[in-house]
């Protein structure tokens, strides 16, 4: 069994899947925030045996909840009817900014690598990166005694 970690955005939902023993996360992919959104995750649950779910509580500079947060929530909601798993928030901040800076400096890559880490941005593969930073801390926690 499985987690997957969710990085929930208003246009792309970043995933990731965590290995068997639950200790490393990986980006998965990104499902586009539509009708087809549930769907598309009931297929890696199913395909991945996914046993929880864990997904970015999105917080602003102060600590606090922000607007995206009732969005999250709903969307909470509609997992646990769809899925009846378990489902954990982690605290995420600037999750998708560590994304984009995984990688390196961008002063210090050539002109194709640039033009290759701007075709990631644009593709949504930061959001699948974001949700593994999400998971990952989850997991550290979980695995660390908190």
């Amino acid at each position: 069994m499985k987690f997957l970690g969710i990085d929930y955005g208003t246009k792309r939902i970043g995933v990731a899947i965590s290995d068997e023993k639950k200790v490393l996360a990986f980006p998965k992919e990104i499902v586009l925030n539509d009708s087809s959104s549930l769907k598309k995750l009931e297929e890696i649950i199913k395909t991945e045996n996914i046993s929880e779910i864990i997904i970015g509580e999105s917080i602003d500079f102060s600590g606090k909840l922000n607007v995206l947060s009732a969005r999250i929530e709903v969307f909470i909601l509609e997992l646990k009817n769809k899925f009846n798993l378990p489902i954990h928030k982690q605290k995420e901040f600037l999750t998708s900014v560590e994304a984009r800076k995984a990688g390196g400096n961008k002063k210090f890559l050539s002109q194709s690598q640039v033009h290759s880490r701007l075709k990631q941005i644009k593709s949504g593969r930061v959001d699948a990166s974001a949700a593994a930073l999400i998971l990952q801390r989850y997991l550290d926690k979980k695995n660390n005694g908190k």
